[in-house]
């Protein structure tokens, strides 16, 4: 099932082990959270925005609250997950750095997810365009797209360095499979990071 997910979701899943018990933030339609209560049989709890998502999720019979990353985790206890996950949502919060250590208050340890700015395209676009890009992992103008903050993987371990987290794993996406670490803030488009507070 996991060859199905988005390919940060895939890796994602691979890496919790079973019977965990997950908090997908921003959860979207409940893809990953699915593939985790089917095959590593994972309790699993969402928190989600949009409200369609919110309806398909709860349609695929998972446990998904309509709420705001940004606003909302403060409701939920400490250590109350083995993980918190937040895919491809850090660029659009408010605050990345206070949602991330939400993220770490609740859960033993936290997947994040994110598109990597720096990505040598996203460069050339600027330098010779002249404009912010658009591609397909991109795909919005600057001025409708939902991502607030536009970061780069160096800015992200620059984050975590700073607030003393810990970095368990990391792993780097070019066209949807994984790449080394060499240079990753030039040539990974997506970057995973498992953390611990």
């Amino acid at each position: 099932m996991t060859a199905t997910l988005r390919p940060d979701l895939g890796l994602i899943a691979r890496n919790i082990r079973t019977g965990a018990h997950v908090l997908d933030v921003g959860c979207g339609d409940g893809a990953l959270m699915s593939a985790l209560r089917d095959t590593a049989r994972a309790d699993v709890r969402g928190l989600e925005l949009n409200p369609s998502n919110v309806s398909a999720a709860v349609e695929r019979g998972l446990a998904v609250v309509q709420g705001d990353a940004d606003t909302d985790l403060r409701y939920y206890p400490d250590q109350s997950f083995d993980y918190a996950i937040l895919s491809q949502t850090l660029q659009t919060t408010r605050r990345p750095d206070k949602v991330v250590g939400e993220l770490l208050r609740i859960g033993r340890q936290a997947f994040v997810s994110f598109p990597n700015f720096a990505h040598w395209r996203g460069r050339a676009s600027l330098l010779f365009g002249g404009r912010m890009p658009v591609t397909k992992l991109l795909p919005e103008r600057w001025y409708d797209t939902p991502n607030i903050h536009h970061l780069t993987i160096d800015d992200f371990r620059a984050l975590v360095k700073d607030n003393g987290w810990t970095i368990d794993g990391q792993w780097f996406l070019n066209r949807g499979a994984e790449t080394g670490s060499a240079n990753a803030n030039l040539f990974a488009e997506h970057a995973v990071f498992l953390l611990r507070g």
